[in-house]
C-alpha cells in the first residue's frame, strides 16, 4: 500500500470531505476529494482509492436518509447518470482528466455567478425534465472520471428548492447507485488493484466520522444557511477544478 506521509496528509481531509458529502450537507465540498488527493497521486489512482470509501459512505448515508428521498426525481436522474458512466468508460483515456476538471470548474463558477447576479424569482417554474436528463448524464460522466458529479447535478436540483433533508437524501441515493455502477468499469480498466485497495482500507475508518458529522448537521441547519454552505462548497470546488485544468 502507499506509505508516503504526504499522501495521507491530503487523503485524510479528502475522505472526511467525502463522508460529509454523503450526508448532503457537504455535497458541494465532496467534489474536492479527488483534486486534493491528486496533489499526491494521479487522478485515476485517486478515484480508484476513493471508490471503496464511497461505498462505505453511501451505505452509512442511505441508512440515515433513504426514506426522505424524492422518488420521482431519483427515477428521472439515475438512468441518465448510468448512461454517463457508459460514456465515461468508452471515452476513458481519450480526454485528459485535467481538461474534464477545467470544464467542470468553469461551468460551476459560471452557474454560481448567474445565480448570484440574477437570482431566480420565488415563482419561477421548475427546470424542465430534459435538462435533468442532460445534467444527470453529465454528472454520471464527471463522477466516473473524477468523482466530481456534484456540481452538474446541483444545477438541476438546486432550483427545485427542496427541503435540505430531501435534497440530501435524493443526492445520496443518486450517487449510491452511480458509485456502485463504477466498480465493474474500474476493474475492467485496471484501476482496481491490491495496492489501491489496501490503501483504501487504511482510510476506511475515517469515513463514518465525516458521514456522522454531516448527517447531524443537515438535520439541524436552517434551509437558507444550508444552501449558502452548499454554494460555498461549489465555489471552492469550481476554483480548484479550474486551477487543475489550467495549471
Amino acid at each position: 500500500m502507499i506509505t508516503d506521509p504526504w499522501f495521507y496528509a491530503v487523503a485524510v481531509p479528502a475522505v472526511l470531505l467525502m463522508g460529509l458529502s454523503k450526508s448532503g450537507f457537504g455535497a458541494g465540498f465532496g467534489s474536492l476529494a479527488v483534486p486534493l488527493m491528486a496533489l499526491s497521486v494521479p487522478v485515476p489512482q485517486a478515484a480508484a482509492i476513493l471508490l471503496p470509501v464511497l461505498l462505505v459512505a453511501d451505505v452509512l448515508g442511505l441508512a440515515s436518509l433513504l426514506r426522505d428521498r424524492d422518488r420521482a426525481l431519483v427515477r428521472l436522474l439515475v438512468p441518465a447518470g448510468l448512461v454517463g458512466i457508459v460514456i465515461g468508460t468508452l471515452s476513458f483515456g481519450l480526454l485528459p482528466t485535467k481538461v474534464v476538471a477545467g470544464v467542470v470548474g468553469a461551468i460551476t463558477l459560471i452557474f454560481l455567478a448567474v445565480r448570484t447576479l440574477f437570482p431566480p424569482r420565488a415563482d419561477a417554474p421548475p427546470p424542465p425534465r430534459w435538462l435533468g436528463l442532460l445534467l444527470g448524464t453529465v454528472s454520471g460522466f464527471t463522477s466516473f472520471v473524477a468523482h466530481a458529479g456534484g456540481p452538474p447535478l446541483s444545477f438541476y436540483v438546486l432550483p427545485l428548492k427542496l427541503k435540505p433533508l430531501v435534497f440530501a437524501a435524493t443526492l445520496s441515493v443518486f450517487f449510491a447507485v452511480i458509485n456502485l455502477g463504477k466498480w465493474l468499469p474500474y476493474a475492467w480498466l485496471g484501476l482496481i488493484d491490491s495496492r489501491n485497495m489496501l490503501t483504501s482500507a487504511v482510510l476506511l475508518p475515517i469515513t463514518p466520522l465525516g458521514v456522522w458529522l454531516g448527517v447531524r448537521f443537515v438535520r439541524r441547519v436552517p434551509q437558507a444557511l444550508f444552501y449558502r454552505l452548499f454554494s460555498l462548497g461549489l465555489l471552492l470546488t469550481g476554483c480548484k477544478l479550474l486551477w487543475d485544468g489550467f495549471r
